[in-house]
């Protein structure tokens, strides 16, 4: 596994793979691998012959860790730039994700999917990846993501993978590392809301006013603080009407760690994939 910490070694390694016939998967990560990272360089693997996986310094970090477990895991080649690289100068043009950023995540953290999708441009311009995949934990983030490519003709694909989980349900995220105690069970919250949701639906209930009341019930749990429980489309539109491709969304806070979640209900909590996660 080759390891580049420059824009300009990492799009000379892309070039060099594509100009041998090869196609380029990408993985982007805020770091601190876990297996649902780890599941979407398998994903990327599939779909590629070469897997360059992008790790920043934010979130919780542990470089070597990440490095034994990226090379362990069959990727080609990781590129880990600091901020220096990645913003050489204060950057003046941002990408502005338009009225799909402006709810849930967004509302919560205003700014934020306008840095996300102005890293994430700059990366596929780096990488210059055939296929880049995203986990759909991060559900708004992945749509604006696709949006991206599109809106912008990035001329790759944005393949978007199941949610992983612990075998009790948890969605894996690097912020569970936060939970304390009690917590971790407190947390089981927002998987429990949205099964509560998709059984709701799938025994007939189609007014999104009675679903959503009916996950809060579940999400109102000792020791969870929500932040919203939200179903809408691909656009993140709220919808009149529930069907295969609505979209649950739901955030929370358990002690101080802000967790959010989601299902798809036409594919449903059980098609996401339960491992034991890594220690």
């Amino acid at each position: 596994m080759q390891e580049l910490t420059s824009p300009k070694e990492m799009r000379e390694w892309s070039r060099a793979e594509r100009a041998r016939g090869r196609r380029i998967g990408f993985v982007p990560t805020m770091g601190f691998l876990h297996e649902g990272h780890l599941r979407l360089v398998d994903r990327a693997k599939q779909r590629a012959d070469r897997g360059p996986t992008e790790d920043l310094a934010q979130y919780p970090r542990d470089l070597p860790r990440d490095r034994t477990l990226a090379a362990e895991r069959g990727v080609d080649c990781l590129f880990v730039p600091d901020t220096a690289a990645m913003y050489p100068t204060e950057p003046l043009v941002r990408v502005s994700p338009g009225p799909m950023a402006d709810a849930l995540e967004g509302a919560a953290r205003p700014g934020h999917f306008a840095g996300v999708l102005t890293v994430v441009a700059k990366l596929f311009h780096i990488v210059e990846p055939d296929v880049a995949v995203f986990g759909r934990k991060d559900f708004q983030q992945a749509m604006l993501v696709r949006r991206l490519a599109a809106d912008l003709d990035f001329g790759l694909e944005v393949d978007v993978a199941p949610t992983v989980r612990e075998l009790d349900g948890l969605a894996l995220s690097s912020r569970n590392t936060y939970l304390q105690g009690d917590e971790r069970r407190a947390a089981l919250a927002l998987s429990r809301a949205l099964r509560a949701v998709e059984q709701a639906w799938r025994g007939g209930e189609a007014d999104p006013g009675p679903l959503a009341r009916r996950g809060l019930e579940v999400l109102r749990a000792p020791g969870v603080a929500p932040e919203y429980l939200a179903l809408v489309d691909e656009q993140m539109r709220p919808v009149a009407r529930v069907d295969a491709r609505t979209a649950v969304l739901v955030a929370a806070k358990v002690g101080k760690t802000r967790l959010i979640d989601n299902v798809v209900l036409g594919e449903g909590v059980a098609s996401d994939i339960s491992v034991r996660a890594l220690a």
